[in-house]
């Protein structure tokens, strides 16, 4: 189930409210001027290339205005997840907006606001943008289990600048 819960940075133990509804989610992030949505790809059949994956979101895309998309997976090595896990728990921000949709799994982003921090659980059919700029870090979990389309328009917009502040580490991971 998709949520988003929301920490103040003084305690980052216990959220000061936690929403589960769509409406809810896609509203209160609004407030903060990030995007989440639910797709409907066109039919995707198990197993499909990351060609035919991108051609199913092929409209969406293009209705966003992103001029290009690549699959994310998790590896198939678990020595391999656990160090991509490491480089995306570092907070960082982008100068061109971090899209994601999640055609299958989950994933938890943090988004480092002011005094907050909104954690989103994405799962599959969810759509976050989160703005150029936006301090934020991702936790794909202890056994990953995602595949995700990454939208952009350039490849120089998808250098993290890394913020080198370790809050990540101070709230709930994904599986906690």
């Amino acid at each position: 189930m998709s949520y988003v819960a929301v920490y103040s940075v003084a305690t980052p133990d216990t959220p000061n409210k936690v929403l589960t509804h769509f409406e809810d989610i896609a509203a209160t992030l609004a407030e903060q001027g990030v995007r989440f949505e639910r797709w409907q790809p066109g039919s995707v059949e198990r197993g499909a290339s990351d060609a035919e994956l991108i051609a199913a979101c092929q409209a969406q895309i293009d209705k966003l205005g992103y001029s290009a998309a690549e699959v994310l997976r998790n590896a198939a090595d678990p020595a391999q997840n656990a160090e991509l896990r490491g480089q995306f728990l570092e907070e960082r921000r982008y100068s061109e907006d971090d899209a994601r949709f999640f055609l299958a799994g989950q994933g938890l982003f943090a988004l480092h606001i002011g005094d907050y921090v909104y954690a989103v659980r994405c799962e599959k059919n969810d759509l976050l943008v989160v703005p150029a700029g936006m301090a934020h870090w991702f936790d794909m979990g202890d056994n990953p289990h995602f595949v995700a389309l990454r939208l952009f328009n350039t490849a120089k917009g998808w250098i993290p600048e890394f913020t080198g502040d370790d809050i990540a580490h101070s709230f709930p991971a994904l599986n906690d």
